[in-house]
């Protein structure tokens, strides 16, 4: 018996050592199977609510000002006096240049003075008149005399205030272009004035749309400058024709811009609101895809749980939820892709 076990030891020692080495090769892949199903995944969520749903038409439109001028002279005359700066503020009225005017004024002076005396003497000829003393035709003269006169001091005081050259409306002014003791022609500009309290902004959409838009209608703007601030305004004029090339409708809204913040020349990103209601929805982030499906993961006890649920619009980042989930439910926005049915997640702060 001895010497059989002696023949049966190597036998027994390699089946041992094939048993020891088939454990070590098992071993690894069932400890990295079980901490792969004790993984935790750190995810980002939000509570899908009741929210206001806008059903909008969108554009793109160009800014413009309520009022906008190019500040001109009517007569070509030196520059005496500039009381502005760029970028003032003005209103109505505000001097902004004075041109030499010492020829005019004399002139005003020396016609006021024949008016005066012409005046005098027209008194002179209808008491004389009165006192048949003369005749009709001298009083007819001088009066006639005295309306030329008239006339002429009219002028003369109408281009005289033309060369102090004042603000048409108020609002604010752009660069000066010219300096003192210079030189200016007809038409030279001196400075551009906008009126920037209102903006008015034209654009163009659809002729589908043409029932669903009208006077008065709310608008949202907004503008690469400011992020995601939002411009409201409305609705002021919608054009009579629709242009036969584009087959497009020209719309015309105006916005309060009171702090100035909109300008001139912006882009901006028009939506007409044409109705605004209540719905459940759901951050866009959180939905996934598959085929012709919609998922999202259900944050439930620690635990993420993948629920299908039925999408209806999308609007602005979230979508319309119409099935499969209800009011309250916290689904991941963040970190979907790392998890399966079931894995359990840190939900992180927001």
């Amino acid at each position: 018996m001895s010497s059989a076990f002696s023949r049966r030891l190597p036998l027994l020692l390699l089946v041992s050592v094939l048993l020891a080495l088939v454990v070590y090769l098992q071993w690894p892949e069932s400890v990295t199977t079980k901490a792969k199903h004790q993984r935790v995944v750190s995810v980002k969520t939000a509570v899908i609510a009741q929210a206001a749903f806008k059903d909008s038409v969108e554009a793109i439109g160009t800014a413009r000002a309520n009022e906008q001028v190019l500040i001109t002279s009517k007569y070509s005359d030196l520059v005496d006096d500039i009381s502005f700066q760029d970028g003032d503020i003005v209103k109505k009225g505000d001097i902004l240049v004075r041109l030499n005017s010492r020829e005019e004024a004399a002139k005003v002076k020396e016609l006021e003075a024949n008016l005066a005396e012409s005046v005098a003497q027209l008194n002179r000829f209808q008491d004389l008149f009165t006192k048949k003393a003369t005749s009709k035709s001298i009083v007819d003269q001088q009066e006639a005399k005295t309306k030329a006169i008239s006339a002429q001091l009219l002028s003369a005081k109408i281009k005289l205030n033309d060369l102090t050259i004042k603000a048409p409306f108020s609002g604010m002014l752009g660069f000066r272009e010219i300096s003192i003791g210079a030189l200016i022609d007809v038409g030279d500009v001196i400075t551009s004035l906008d009126d920037l309290n209102t903006i008015k902004v034209d654009f163009s959409i659809p002729e589908r749309y043409l029932t669903t838009v009208s006077v008065g209608q709310s608008i949202e703007a907004t503008n690469i400058a400011y992020n995601e601030q939002v411009f409201l305004g409305k609705v002021t004029s919608i054009d009579s024709r629709i242009d036969s090339v584009t087959r497009t409708l020209k719309v015309r809204a105006e916005i309060p811009n009171s702090d100035h913040k909109l300008r001139a020349g912006m882009l901006l990103n028009i939506q007409i609101i044409r109705n605004v209601e209540q719905i459940l929805q759901v951050p866009e982030s959180a939905v996934i895809p598959i085929e012709d499906d919609h998922f999202v993961f259900v944050v439930e006890a620690g635990k993420a749980l993948k629920k299908q649920l039925t999408i209806g619009r999308r609007h602005h980042g979230f979508v319309e939820v119409l099935g499969g989930l209800g009011s309250g439910t916290e689904v991941v926005i963040e970190g979907a892709l790392k998890l399966r049915d079931g894995s359990s997640v840190n939900v992180l702060e927001k």
